[in-house]
């Protein structure tokens, strides 16, 4: 992190966890949005730091059972302005059948009415949905439940689908010419298997296939991956990333472990204030995957991950 008088490298991060500290502190002696009959007040989220649009998947709050006005609720106490959606919550608001061999049919058929309203009330919350990730996507996925995705997408407001970067280079040509079909773009996402090079033929298939970066896993994944070469491939592919997912892992050779933000080795910090300085649009994730303290919740761990990137973006 830049600083404008000499600091060593250590001392620059220890003075950066104790402002983070002290936010976080601060932030949660604040009262959360108070809701009435399940509605939030006129007072809206704003995650958005300068410039950089600061987001969660709701797969953050896998921990708290819940339906959409939940999910809605979680977010908004969370300080969050936007998400990525996963599926789960919004398909069954939207009447998903239990019986998973009528699911494909339904998928083929049913009224976006259902994904305008949660668009609707999302936004009236202040939260905007720039990303989906329903399990339509797969290789065992139908062309129809494929089709379906991207329309419950667009319905969203959402300006990608996510899923994970298929094995089969098959099949992310097939997504490819259905995003191009519906102009609503495939962030895919990896895990360790993430290299500088992993997307490059699902890249070169249509312009539509695009990257959902996790940074924490790029650097979990150890090899040639590092610090430096994650900003250099932020770089060189800012204009095929449309979402990105932070979180905080160790480096592979440091036991890959999820850790609470600013105890592992993903260079968040690094990685927001090079969106920042450099403009790029690209919204970022939230990703809560560390063990949530005993006396805490995923609500308060995602504001305290939001406290994280806003004093980063604000330094």
């Amino acid at each position: 992190m830049d600083k404008n008088q000499p600091m060593t490298k250590k001392a620059s991060r220890r003075l950066f966890l104790q402002q983070t500290t002290l936010g976080v502190a601060g932030l949660l002696c604040t009262p959360a949005p108070l809701w009435t009959d399940g509605l939030p007040m006129k007072k809206k989220p704003n995650s958005k730091y300068a410039g950089v649009q600061v987001g969660v998947i709701t797969y953050s709050y896998r921990s708290m059972p819940h339906d959409i006005h939940q999910l809605l609720k979680y977010v908004v106490d969370s300080g969050i302005s936007a998400v990525e959606l996963m599926g789960g919550a919004v398909e069954r608001y939207a009447g998903i059948p239990a019986d998973k061999d009528q699911i494909a049919a339904w998928r083929a058929n049913v009224s976006m009415d259902k994904y305008k309203e949660v668009r609707k009330m999302f936004r009236k919350a202040g939260v905007d949905i720039y990303a989906f990730k329903p399990s339509a996507l797969g290789n065992k996925n139908t062309d129809a439940e494929i089709e379906y995705a991207m329309r419950a997408g667009k319905a969203l407001g959402a300006q990608s689908v996510t899923v994970e970067l298929p094995r089969d280079p098959v099949q992310s040509k097939r997504l490819g010419a259905l995003a191009a079909k519906h102009k609503m773009h495939v962030g895919y996402h990896t895990h360790t298997q993430a290299t500088d090079t992993v997307w490059d033929e699902a890249l070169s298939q249509s312009p539509y296939n695009t990257i959902n970066l996790d940074i924490g896993h790029y650097i979990a994944a150890g090899g040639k991956n590092t610090k430096q070469s994650l900003l250099a491939f932020i770089d060189a592919h800012h204009d095929r990333i449309t979402s990105m997912h932070l979180k905080d892992r160790q480096s592979k050779k440091n036991g890959a472990k999820n850790l609470p933000w600013g105890e592992g080795d993903t260079p968040i910090v690094e990685v927001l204030q090079l969106l920042r300085d450099k403009k790029y649009k690209i919204p970022v994730s939230i990703e809560l995957e560390y063990k949530i303290p005993a006396n805490s919740d995923a609500v308060q761990e995602v504001r305290k991950c939001a406290t994280f990137a806003r004093k980063a973006l604000e330094a």
